[in-house]
């Protein structure tokens, strides 16, 4: 397919001259100032952009700072052409993003081969860049293949909580997006991969896979041993990711997970298990967790008791506001409670 090129100058000599260098090999397309490339920049997208730099109306320097400031047209390369051969100019164009500068006059030979090297050159950069996405794109999807079939190992032992890890994640999905709308735990929110951090709450529960299924799946109540032997789930999985880590690397979602399943029983007031960690020393993971979690335990039957309502579990969830649950988070959580509620019984049918 034949590459476009625009050439930007107010000169109808120049413009010319370029246009008879480049003819054959390139679909050229001229302009005699920026305002004219600019609106036919919204109907045709060139390969590269052949711009002068002294112009009238816009100058080349003030063009190429818009074209850069644009996600549309900031990857096309600019190289200048100028009557201007000062090094300062050269350094300024570069600066600004210019791919190269060539002088006028200039031979015709010596500018086709500039711009066939440079369009050989974003081609090579195109390819490249799609190769590194599509990559990126199947590890992605084989990371969450690997956690939503880890989730679903522990999902098939624990007869007792069906659909237990789908319906976390999605409320966790909606309480990150509802801190984040709110600006709240902002600066820790903003450095997350939030995709990652959604699959790996997938494995909050992962430690349960050690557990025996008589315990496990009991229908009475535990007895005191036998809820020690639950509890230890939380370390059984911190654990376990950790293996992951020291196999494969400091991989970002496998850092979240390990919070996730470390921390998601720990409580605000510091008595909770494993560490009694107090506040704020409990990763945001495990707060937002730690809620998500007794939400859906308490909105779904078990054996040994029926399902609260949902205005029931958000008094409940509100009353343990600042023993129990971050107190910032609870209030987020009671906000998109109607939410939570039309989410659920979406992922009940």
């Amino acid at each position: 397919m034949q590459k476009t090129v625009f050439v930007v100058d107010d000169n109808a000599t120049n413009l010319a001259t370029v246009e008879k260098a480049l003819d054959g090999q390139y679909l050229v397309i001229t302009m005699s100032s920026a305002a004219r490339m600019f609106v036919t920049l919204g109907k045709i997208k060139p390969d590269i952009i052949l711009l002068d730099i002294d112009m009238t109306e816009m100058d080349g320097f003030e063009t190429i700072k818009y074209l850069k400031s644009s996600d549309s047209y900031s990857e096309i390369p600019v190289i200048f052409l100028t009557d201007l051969s000062d090094t300062a100019t050269e350094a300024k164009g570069i600066e600004l993003g210019a791919v190269d500068f060539m002088v006028k006059p200039f031979s015709s030979p010596v500018l086709l081969n500039r711009v066939k090297y440079h369009l050989e050159i974003e081609e090579l950069i195109c390819t490249r860049t799609n190769l590194l996405r599509e990559r990126t794109e199947r590890l992605m999807q084989l990371q969450d293949t690997i956690v939503f079939t880890l989730a679903e190992i522990v999902e098939q032992r624990d007869t007792n909580t069906g659909g237990h890890i789908e319906r976390t994640t999605v409320y966790t999905k909606m309480l990150i997006d509802a801190l984040i709308a709110r600006g709240l735990y902002i600066d820790e929110l903003c450095n997350w991969n939030l995709d990652s951090v959604v699959s790996s709450a997938r494995l909050h529960d992962l430690g349960k896979i050690a557990i025996p299924d008589a315990i496990l799946n009991k229908t009475d109540k535990l007895t005191p041993e036998e809820f020690s032997i639950i509890k230890t789930h939380s370390v059984l999985g911190e654990q376990a990711i950790d293996h992951m880590i020291e196999r494969t690397g400091e991989a970002d979602y496998l850092q979240y997970a390990r919070a996730f399943a470390a921390y998601h029983h720990e409580r605000w007031d510091g008595t909770g298990y494993p560490y009694r960690l107090k506040g704020t020393e409990i990763p945001l993971q495990g707060r937002i967790m730690a809620i998500v979690d007794v939400y859906d335990a308490l909105t779904s039957v078990r054996p040994y008791k029926k399902a609260f309502t949902n205005e029931e579990t958000i008094d409940i969830l509100r009353k343990d506001a600042g023993t129990h649950f971050d107190p910032i988070i609870v209030e987020v959580f009671c906000e998109i409670k109607d939410k939570l509620e039309l989410a659920k019984i979406k992922l009940s049918f």
